[in-house]
């Protein structure tokens, strides 16, 4: 199994001078020590004016700055914004390609339609209209990666002429793509178009063997249709993470930036009344999280296997990998165990301090990664073997790339 490291940028309020600044130096530290310790991924969010859960609204320069500081580790982008209204496909084209090539080939291409109203309203995106404008607006880049000149296109949301897109990435015949998924049939669609799926719900290992198997037996089936031109057959989840060798001190480290994380989600995304510039999320999170299911008392408690959530007096307190290096690597096997690829942490959350969080990682890679890197070759191998044929026939399916003859574009309008 596979480990990232994964970004919202979070910044509760108040806020100081200065404040963003160190944020993101911080961030830049913590991805050198993943890249050096040997972590897969680092996975970098795109939102636009969601204060205190996200200030990540341009991924595409923080990933460059994540490029030149790293030598191995993957740069996932999770999400690019898709709906033309964010960002014009030729614009994703050209800065995904050029991240790849500064990167030396090593960017993994999220995608996704996004959903809060904030966003939403502010690009003037039709919440009916998002997903149909994410699965063109993602046929469109995926052609420019490969087109020689890109040969055009009038679809409902995109219409552009013949251009030759550059530039071309690195990577052949593209990045590996990936959607984010916050429910099951967002998984299933992603198995359907032959791309990898980004899980952001907090969910136990055993609901995610049903969709973990959903998922591989779409791929092999002939309902797949890759969105792009190469298959990416890879699962991922996200899960809060701090680590200890005394668990009380793990849970004081980092329950709070856990749940702030997931109430902060919540407000944006579900029952928030947002005033911008005014509303304060952390002074509520303080005031009503037990209201919400994210009572301190109920994750608090010691000596139990950790999981997504804990129950108990019919409360949710959702815990994740927090805790010690014992409890959390019995957490991964179970993952590990049921098929999923990658284990993505979420550490910058809430008010999580820096050093807690550079020592949590120094920590996992001491006393866990090692078993799991040493397991990941051979899984990889197998995997392959597995879904090979099936991969092969899925793109034998996929129409492919267009070659035309180019018009010739005028330098100047002629009178």
């Amino acid at each position: 199994m596979k480990f990232g490291v994964f970004y919202e940028h979070q910044l509760p309020r108040p806020w100081a001078e200065g404040a963003e600044h160190r944020l993101l130096q911080d961030a830049l530290d913590q991805i050198e020590i993943a890249d050096r310790i040997g972590l897969d991924h680092v996975w970098e969010v795109e939102h636009h004016f969601l204060e205190e859960y996200s200030h990540s609204s341009a991924p595409e320069v923080f990933l460059a700055a994540a490029s030149q500081r790293t030598s191995r580790i993957r740069l996932g982008h999770g999400i690019v914004a898709m709906p033309p209204g964010y960002n014009h496909p030729a614009r994703v084209a050209e800065r995904i390609a050029t991240l790849d090539l500064v990167s030396n080939g090593r960017v993994e291409f999220g995608t996704g339609e996004t959903s809060s109203n904030l966003e939403l309203g502010g690009f003037g995106v039709e919440r009916a209209q998002k997903r149909e404008q994410w699965s063109e607006a993602l046929d469109v880049v995926t052609r420019m990666f490969v087109e020689e000149p890109f040969a055009g296109y009038e679809g409902r949301y995109v219409q552009m002429p013949v251009r030759n897109v550059i530039p071309k990435p690195m990577q052949r015949p593209h990045p590996p793509l990936w959607v984010a998924c916050s429910r099951r049939e967002t998984i299933h669609l992603a198995a359907t178009k032959g791309i990898g799926a980004l899980s952001f719900a907090f969910v136990e290992p055993s609901e995610a063997k049903e969709f973990v198997d959903d998922y591989y037996a779409t791929i092999a089936s002939n309902d797949c249709v890759p969105a792009g031109f190469a298959v990416n057959a890879n699962i991922a989840i996200v899960l809060p993470f701090m680590l200890d060798h005394d668990e009380e001190r793990a849970v004081d480290k980092g329950i709070d930036g856990a749940h702030f994380f997931a109430y902060s989600l919540g407000h944006h995304y579900v029952y928030g009344q947002h005033r911008p510039g005014r509303t304060d999320i952390w002074e509520e999170f303080q005031e009503r999280r037990s209201l919400f299911g994210f009572d301190r008392s109920v994750a608090s408690q010691t000596g139990g296997p950790l999981g997504a959530r804990l129950y108990e007096r019919g409360l949710g307190a959702l815990r994740g990998a927090v805790g010690t290096p014992n409890q959390v690597r019995d957490l991964l096997r179970g993952y590990a165990d049921v098929g999923i690829d990658e284990v993505i942490f979420i550490s910058q959350a809430g008010r999580n301090r820096h050093e807690d969080i550079c020592e949590s990682l120094e920590l996992f890679a001491a006393e866990v990664l090692g078993e799991f890197a040493a397991e990941e070759e051979a899984r990889e191998a197998r995997k392959l073997e597995r879904l090979g044929p099936a991969m092969e026939a899925a793109l034998a399916r996929r129409e492919p790339a267009r070659v035309i003859d180019p018009p010739v574009v005028p330098a100047a309008a002629q009178s």
